[in-house]
């Protein structure tokens, strides 16, 4: 059975300034530098008027997971990210994310939402996390959230200083 959480940060910017810098090329390419892990990149990226749509590549090092999760994944572990996202109307956009473990039994998606909040703005990510592996599979949901909660927190960090850095 699939496991499902929220996520939610809050920014000191509106989200008609925090949605393009989430998906500038070169904003999702110093992200990945800094966190995407061993060979992290970006491997689509479109923009237009009407929303954008990418896919990420990242590494992680299996030293870092917990060992019930290295039993499953063995080896380097890469992770394939496609987001896309729509504006709704100022300060609205939604999204939806993808992300496929290939080779391995673990899938999640999303559905995100960033939205002007007070005098900034506010990320929610609604994600349901499945693994696929009889008897210990809800066990792996249960850590693979806990490392996902962790990297968004981290590219929220790294959005708000990409931020506070150009103001």
């Amino acid at each position: 059975m699939p496991t499902q959480f929220d996520y939610r940060h809050t920014w000191s910017f509106p989200a008609d300034e925090v949605y393009p810098t989430m998906v500038e090329a070169d904003f999702l390419r110093a992200r990945l530098e800094q966190i995407g892990g061993p060979g992290a990149a970006l491997l689509e990226h479109s923009v237009d008027a009407d929303g954008a749509r990418y896919r990420l590549r990242q590494g992680v090092d299996p030293q870092n997971l917990p060992s019930l999760v290295r039993t499953v994944l063995p080896g380097d572990v890469v992770i394939e990210r496609e987001e896309s996202w729509r504006r709704d109307g100022p300060g609205s956009y939604t999204g939806d994310t993808r992300v496929t473990i290939p080779g391995t039994p673990g899938s999640a998606t999303g559905v995100m939402r960033l939205r002007d909040a007070g005098e900034g703005s506010e990320l929610h990510i609604r994600i349901e996390v499945t693994v696929k592996v009889p008897l210990i599979g809800g066990k792996i949901e249960e850590m693979v959230t806990g490392q996902v909660t962790g990297l968004l927190e981290s590219e929220s960090t790294f959005t708000q200083d990409w931020l506070a850095r150009r103001r």
